[in-house]
């Protein structure tokens, strides 16, 4: 089991998801990266370009979970719960 850290950034997502009512549907998604950061379904994509290191899975057609994996610390650092077209 990994161990779950978040970005500033996407603490103050977490109010955002809740006031679109996709919070449940995200906790989901971290619960499941914390078992197994690469289990399919739902696919994941490794990002590119600035993001590169990264991965993202959706939450819904707009918005995603990015986040980065330390293996050698069994630790997952979510960057965002928003979209990942911001600035990270």
């Amino acid at each position: 089991m990994y161990r779950i850290e978040y970005h500033k950034k996407a603490v103050k997502e977490i109010l955002k998801l809740k006031e679109n009512n996709l919070d449940k549907k995200a906790k989901k998604l971290v619960d499941l990266i914390r078992e197994n950061p690469y289990q399919t379904p739902p696919p994941y994509e490794k990002l590119v370009g600035d993001l590169q290191g990264f991965y993202s899975r959706r939450i819904n057609i707009k918005h995603r979970l990015v986040y980065q994996v330390n293996e050698e610390e069994k630790k997952i650092k979510i960057i965002s719960l928003w979209s990942h077209y911001e600035n990270i």
